[in-house]
């Protein structure tokens, strides 16, 4: 009986040795494959992040190229807006040109005295004055109306006031100076003489 007992004993150590055998092969398997497995994973992090480091590097000379063309652009408009603001009367000084070349034939023409007839030397000087006027006009320039309406601050600057008995008080009756306006803007006022309230009426 006692054998017999020895004997299962035996047997059980031995099924309990295979067994912790085979839980320490499935251990080390599974460990095995657990660093598998983070190997892959450490790889594929590694992968991963040289791929982010190329498409850094990518985005980065892209950036690089864009600012030297945005630079270059920069340079270019700088230059062009500078020729622009050097030669913005180039046009008005083409146009303007035979007008000079009219003086010009005027003067040469007075100097030598082939020029005597008072009329032909007015008829020339108002021909160049047309001239010159209708080239400005055509670069949008026109001369304030104010001559025989309401004084207008904004378009006249009042030199003197005097009493005009025939004329409504604050009116403009003579201009010292004529004003201009360039398109849309007033470049110059006209320097005006104003009627004012006589002075009876002042001090009613």
């Amino acid at each position: 009986m006692g054998k017999h007992n020895t004997g299962d004993s035996h047997l059980n150590k031995k099924d309990e040795k295979k067994q912790q055998q085979e839980k320490d092969s499935v251990q080390k398997e599974t460990n095995e494959n657990q660093k598998v497995q983070e190997e892959l994973q450490e790889k594929k992090e590694t992968q991963e992040l040289e791929l982010l480091k190329a498409e850094l590097e990518k985005t980065k000379d892209a950036l690089l190229r864009k600012a030297a063309e945005f630079e270059n652009y920069k340079k270019r408009i700088e230059n062009e807006i500078s020729d622009y603001i050097k030669y913005a009367s180039e046009n008005l000084i083409k146009e303007l040109l035979p007008v000079l070349d009219d003086i010009d034939r005027a003067t040469e023409s007075i100097e030598k005295g082939e020029t005597k007839d008072f009329e032909t030397l007015k008829a020339g000087v108002l021909n160049i004055f047309d001239k010159f006027k209708k080239i400005l006009h055509k670069e949008g320039l026109k001369e304030i109306d104010c001559l025989g309406k309401e004084f207008d601050v904004n378009t006249c600057d009042a030199l003197l006031q005097i009493p005009k008995p025939d004329v409504k008080p604050h009116t403009v009756i003579d201009v010292a100076e004529k004003g201009y306006i360039l398109k849309d803007k007033i470049i110059r006022h006209a320097k005006v003489i104003v009627s004012s309230e006589e002075s009876g009426t002042q001090n009613k």
